[in-house]
């Protein structure tokens, strides 16, 4: 039997859409970040409590792993810490 996963994906275009993610406690997920235009500030991702700052270019996927070990509200915003967004593991 396959592993059960969760799979999210977040278009970036001048924010985050959706701008909260709602995983499941205890099953892994990934959060799936598409960056669609050059539209505002948010050319690079930051997920302070899971050490994450990357770089997102225009038309490209990138994939964070997220750990779902631990219940709560953990905050992710853009380089310059003015758009925000948030994944909520219940």
């Amino acid at each position: 039997m396959a592993e059960k996963k969760q799979s999210i994906v977040v278009v970036v275009d001048g924010g985050y859409h959706p701008d909260t993610v709602k995983l499941t406690k205890g099953i892994p997920a990934e959060i799936i970040f598409k960056r669609i235009s050059d539209k505002g500030c948010v050319d690079t991702i930051v997920f302070p409590k899971f050490g994450i700052k990357r770089f997102l270019p225009i038309n490209e996927q990138q994939i964070f792993s997220i750990n779902t070990d631990k219940a709560g509200e953990y905050q992710f915003h853009c380089g310059m810490d003015m758009v925000y967004g948030k994944v909520v593991i219940k």
